[in-house]
């Protein structure tokens, strides 16, 4: 793991974002497409404007979420609709957005229908991590009903989630599938995420599902 200490999180946003970009350019000097796999949430959204206004090849780029809250993109936590309004938009708008959501009751239901798109997009180019203070990470969350499956390399490409800590049921890409990327980034900021971190590093992928990922990753950081 490489620990990267910002002094501050405007820092650490336009400099992960620059990181990001200039990964994407490669990749897509060396192959037709890229991918870009990325947590929803408030956090990355300050890097999701900044890559919004980059010139890059866009239209070869598929976008998607490392995990998505199974409701509507009316809804106020849909990490679609957000990702529509902060990142698939402006010099970004004709990225390909992968979707993680449809109109089912249930993940379950969705699974089928959503994976092949999904899977074409594998192995991922770059990979963004985000990681709550429980040390989950995309929805792989502690004591999660299909957690074990969800860490092991026999797992499915998506799962349907649902933990004590989330409200709603979610849909995720397995560790086998984050795992597939070139490059990887966990984004934290605040001390009580530093001090999650650390726990972590001393725990096993069951107790802190973001383990599962430290050892090839790049950790950003600022207070």
């Amino acid at each position: 793991m490489k620990f990267i200490e910002y002094t501050d999180r405007d820092a650490l946003m336009l400099d992960l974002a620059d990181i990001i970009a200039g990964e994407l350019a490669t990749a897509l000097e060396h192959s037709d497409r890229a991918s870009l796999c990325v947590p929803g949430g408030t956090t990355p959204g300050p890097i999701f404007d900044t890559l919004s206004g980059v010139n890059l090849a866009w239209d070869r780029v598929d976008v998607l979420l490392n995990d998505e809250r199974w409701v509507p993109e009316s809804s106020e936590r849909s990490n679609t609709a957000l990702l529509k309004r902060r990142l698939v938009t402006g010099a970004a708008a004709g990225a390909n957005l992968i979707p993680l959501h449809t109109d089912v009751a249930t993940p379950e239901e969705g699974l089928n229908g959503l994976m092949p798109a999904v899977e074409a997009a594998l192995p991922l180019n770059v990979l963004v991590l985000g990681m709550g203070t429980d040390m989950h990470t995309a929805s792989l969350f502690p004591g999660a009903d299909q957690l074990e499956l969800g860490l092991s390399d026999a797992a499915p490409t998506l799962l349907a989630m649902r933990a004590p800590g989330a409200p709603e049921p979610r849909i995720t890409l397995s560790a086998k599938a984050l795992k597939s990327a070139v490059s990887t980034h966990i984004l934290i900021t605040g001390p009580d995420k530093r001090a999650a971190l650390e726990r972590a590093q001393k725990l096993t992928p069951l107790e802190a599902p973001i383990a599962a990922f430290l050892q090839d990753a790049q950790v950003h950081w600022a207070p």
